[in-house]
């Protein structure tokens, strides 16, 4: 084979010596039909006899031939797609794609590894040496060698190696229509893949089966799940272009050029929905056993599970009910399926479908899949975001630290350090979280005011704009709140239902601002109970209006256009509740809920997720992940997750100090644990939620010392008092006085 520019104009010669011309690349293709080997030929045929020819000469010219393949693939015309595809046109009509398959099933020695690596170097050129706008030029050539390649096997390594190539290119392309000419006439047709997605769905549902039954089963390959999905991904752009069949059955599309396909492929859907839920309902019986070696084999066949159903759930889009028989029998193996999502679901993939129907997740499962919406923290130290602040102007110096921050430099995660202090690391890092996002709760900083039925809760303050900055700090409040999620940190705070449902972009009812405003609710449920005959004699003296207090004073604002001429009657008046409930909790909030949001679309990994985000949870999942555990601190889950170094269960001092601590208050419990590790709120999973286990430290430092911690390492260190009483005033001393004070200074 001889690939080498003949002319200046870089027109290619390329000859396989076997006694016929390669057109230029410059013209059209001959009409007459080259001459190609035929595989069916039997060993006295002239084929095999240049074969012979074929194979010594590539024997001798392997470090060649390789080397004029990536020439002949890196002259490709980049700007004309015309000129590309006559240009890689001359790879086929010379045969190239036959031979070397001859070559590569030829039983004479050295054949098969010489066709092997060129077959190779023309895939990985194809793929890594051309841009992606190319690739669908170079399929056809691909899709030659799959098709020689499985006629022989379907398990050769080669062929999967092709077939996964070809998978990725069309994937790329087939919807981007890179066509030549006749724009119906893509350079790969929906008839040429389908064979693919057959053949791929075939061998998952086998090895769905396997996973269940035979002991050795390593399941579902990743690579035919990878190629399954890359295949299923044209064929769903190119059948939906021809017909709109969301909510057809597999009956209906006999119309359509896909018929076929189409038909075939709810037959694949069923089939791997049957499996699926088979496979869902015998994890079940698995996840009971405990975590032993057997178990933890079974748990490795599971590993594509998810990849599958997801793909299934894309099939199911295209079939009446099919999508709401796949979340039926989801939800009835949601045990199996959260397990899944917790094990397996990962920061890579696109695993957003799950949390369009929470009914089939639990909070464990959705918060898994909402966190790998954030970024990673990163251990590197040069990759994190330092601050070094002044406690006595906390607020302000945070605002400069993290709203005036580039975002990319915050999404690698914070390093943190009070002035004049010596302690640094994860720990500060937690109180400062606790302690900024108590200044910026604070309703004396006019930002957000809390609900009168429960303190905890918060939402934007209409009056807000008292503040000249105040929407830059409401674009600052949603960084760091975005920033505590990713850290890991509870901060005590969450957020009142209507603020909740306005950053998931969701309409706000009634029975929704009962606890953010709870008169306004009983006035308009009053209104909508009100006798009919009472509320048309105009009683209330009610008009489409609204009076409002800023800046202390009182103005009214019209609900509609006209407002104060139109009474409330029986007939609209609950257009002038819902008018009322959107002025006082949505239009008054607008900009500072907008800007909020903005802020926390600035630290996730995709900033178009920022209203999925919040879609995806229920309010009580973001409650437990902002602020915790609401139980009082369990003593005795405490000392279940605590080691000891130097002291030993039974020594005196860890019977006083636990028999202590089981007789304080919940607050003073909450100044311990603070102390200890800078968390004043536990997960919800109580101290089995923490990054890592507690310890008790032995120091040998004089008895009038006080305790100290290493809230880093969740470290507590105290020498051995002599006696109960003498910790008791030690630790007494702490819960009272350690609020907000520093680790040391230098």
């Amino acid at each position: 084979m001889n690939l080498t520019p003949s002319t200046p104009r870089q027109s290619i010669n390329l000859s396989l010596d076997l006694g016929f011309p390669i057109p230029d690349r410059r013209f059209a293709p001959p009409r007459v039909t080259p001459r190609r080997f035929d595989l069916s030929r039997d060993s006295n045929s002239s084929s095999e006899r240049s074969l012979k020819v074929l194979s010594f000469y590539m024997r001798i010219q392997k470090s060649r031939l390789i080397k004029r393949l990536g020439e002949f693939l890196s002259i490709t015309p980049r700007h004309d797609n015309e000129l590309a595809v006559r240009h890689l046109q001359i790879f086929s009509s010379a045969s190239a794609p036959a031979a070397l398959v001859m070559l590569y099933l030829s039983p004479h020695e050295g054949n098969k590894e010489c066709a092997d690596e060129s077959i190779r170097q023309f895939v990985k050129s194809s793929r890594n040496g051309l841009p992606k706008n190319l690739h669908s030029f170079c399929a056809p050539i691909v899709l030659e060698f799959c098709k020689l390649l499985g006629k022989a096997a379907h398990d050769d390594p080669l062929y999967s190696l092709c077939r996964s190539t070809l998978g990725s290119m069309v994937e790329y392309d087939i919807s981007r229509g890179s066509i030549i000419g006749d724009s119906s006439k893509p350079l790969v047709s929906v008839q040429e893949i389908f064979p693919f997605v057959r053949e791929l769905a075939a061998r998952l549902s086998n090895d769905l089966v396997s996973s269940m039954e035979s002991p050795t089963s390593l399941g579902p390959s990743s690579c035919d799940v990878r190629d399954f999905s890359a295949f299923l991904f044209p064929l769903h752009t190119a059948t939906t272009k021809q017909v709109a069949f969301g909510n057809s059955t597999e009956t209906d599309h006999s119309f359509s050029c896909y018929g076929e396909e189409i038909k075939f492929l709810h037959v694949i859907f069923t089939d791997l929905l049957g499996k699926m839920e088979k496979c869902l309902e015998k994890m079940e019986e698995v996840l009971v056993l405990k975590e032993d070696k057997e178990g933890e084999h079974l748990r490795q066949r599971w590993s594509q599970y998810l990849a599958i159903l997801k793909e299934l759930k894309g099939l199911s889009k295209h079939y009446g009910d099919a999508e709401e028989q796949l979340w039926t029998k989801l939800k009835r193996r949601k045990v199996s399926l959260c397990y899944l999502i917790l094990r397996y679901a990962t920061r890579n993939d696109n695993h957003e479908w799950f949390l369009e129907r929470k009914d089939v997740t639990d909070f464990e499962s959705r918060r898994h899949l909402v966190m790998l919406m954030l970024p990673e923290v990163k251990d590197e130290y040069d990759e994190l975001h330092e601050m070094l602040i002044d406690r006595s102007q906390l607020l302000t110096e945070s605002f400069e630290y993290i709203a005036r921050a580039d975002p990319e430099k915050l999404r690698g995660g914070l390093f943190m350090e009070f002035k004049n202090e010596e302690a640094t690391g994860p720990g500060v890092l937690r109180e400062w979280f606790f302690l900024v996002c108590q200044a910026i709760f604070n309703p004396q900083n006019a930002l957000f005011t809390a609900c009168p039925k429960d303190r905890r809760r918060f939402f934007p303050n209409p009056a807000s704009k008292v503040h000249p900055l105040h929407l830059e700090y409401f674009s600052f409040s949603g960084r760091v709140i975005a920033l505590a999620l990713m850290h890991k940190v509870q901060v005590g705070i969450v957020f009142d239902r209507v603020f909740f449902l306005q950053l998931a972009g969701a309409y706000i009812s009634l029975e929704d601002i009962h606890d953010a405003d709870p008169c306004l609710y009983k006035s308009c449920k009053e209104i909508l109970e009100m006798d009919a005959e009472m509320i048309d004699s105009d009683a209330l003296g009610l008009t489409f209006v609204h009076e409002v207090e800023e800046l202390g004073s009182r103005k009214i604002v019209e609900l509609c256009s006209g407002g104060k001429s139109i009474s409330v009657n029986s007939r609209n008046r609950g257009k002038y509740v819902d008018l009322l409930i959107k002025h006082r909790f949505v239009t008054s909030i607008t900009e500072q809920v907008a800007h909020f949001a903005q802020g926390f679309a600035d630290i996730l990994c995709n900033s178009k997720l920022q209203n999925f985000f919040f879609k995806s949870l229920e309010l009580e999942d973001l409650d437990w992940m902002l602020y915790g555990s609401e139980t009082t601190i369990s003593v005795e889950d405490w000392k279940a997750h605590t080691e000891y170094n130097g002291y030993r269960e039974t020594d005196p001092q860890i019977i006083w100090f636990w028999k202590i601590v089981g007789e304080m208050s919940a607050d003073k419990r909450k100044v311990l644990l603070f102390f200890w590790t800078s968390v004043k709120y536990l997960p919800v999973e109580g101290f089995g939620g923490l990054a890592s286990r507690l310890c008790i430290y032995k120091t040998s430092e004089p008895h009038n010392r006080l305790p100290s911690s290493h809230t880093c390492f969740y470290q507590l260190s105290f020498p051995p008092y002599p006696s109960l009483a003498l910790m008791q005033d030690h630790l007494h001393i702490i819960t009272q006085e350690h609020v907000g004070c520093s680790f040391g200074t230098w």
